[in-house]
């Protein structure tokens, strides 16, 4: 396996996978969207990182800005389940490296409580492959980067030991994890990840939800998601309503 990007900074092969480390990008995932399925690309920083909504995501030195990219054979709705599957992998990673307590929030970030610790952007460039884009805070300083994010953020240094580990240990982790899932999710395996999930969730969240058809979000308290990924959501009537990924434009947890 070599690499088929032009002048990365570093190249090898990390648990099967082909891992380039670049110096700088606008977006890991532009950079792995031409790449193979098993290439994965890792950046010390980002000028034009983003999440699921198109946000800004800031991508200081320090933090792990990394894009895998995996194979999706076979029918598109197998690999639908793919952004939860991949948060799922991200939180045993993170789980083996000694972090604790965390949690999904609905559909692709990871928390601490109630600060923000990663990021997960996937998409598809290609009909047989999905690049999954990671933005995790490790030793970077967000909050310094951008002043807006003090109090709202965390790093995987604070909340392991971590400090005898680089970057490039924990992009091997990360990278195992997710061809672990991988494989779970093609062997549809998934209703166990979906109940993983609920477990880490823990207990009903009071959630805004806005659908994509409509212009007003409702309230409703978050059950987690059923056994095909669908999201569960108790509605003021005491009735429960689930909600493919696809009708929903914005869930937005409420203060409790």
């Amino acid at each position: 396996m070599t690499s088929l990007l032009p002048n990365p900074r570093e190249s090898e092969v990390c648990n099967n996978w082909m891992l380039d480390v670049v110096p700088s990008t606008p977006t890991t995932n532009a950079l792995a969207a031409r790449l193979p399925a098993w290439h994965a690309v890792r950046a010390d920083t980002q000028t034009a990182g983003r999440g699921r909504t198109g946000r800004h995501w800031v991508s200081d030195r320090g933090g792990l800005w990394l894009s895998a990219v995996l194979p999706c054979p076979g029918p598109r709705a197998t690999w639908e389940l793919l952004p939860l599957t991949a948060g799922w992998a991200l939180i045993a990673a993170l789980t083996e490296l000694g972090a604790t307590d965390l949690r999904l929030r609905w559909p692709n970030d990871i928390l601490c409580g109630s600060r923000k610790l990663a990021g997960l952007l996937v998409e598809r460039h290609t009909a047989d492959t999905a690049v999954v884009g990671i933005g995790l805070n490790v030793f970077n300083h967000p909050e310094t980067a951008a002043a807006e994010l003090a109090g709202t953020t965390t790093r995987l240094a604070d909340l392991a030991p971590v400090g005898n580990h680089s970057l490039d240990d924990i992009s091997g982790v990360v990278l195992r994890s997710l061809a672990v899932a991988h494989g779970a999710l093609a062997a549809g395996d998934f209703p166990r990840i979906a109940e993983e999930l609920n477990r880490s969730w823990r207990e009903p969240r009071r959630v805004a939800l806005t659908l994509a058809d409509e212009t007003r979000p409702f309230t409703g308290t978050f059950l987690g998601i059923d056994h095909v990924g669908h999201l569960r959501l108790r509605l003021a009537d005491g009735t429960v309503q689930t909600y493919d990924a696809h009708r929903v434009a914005l869930l937005r947890e409420l203060e409790t």
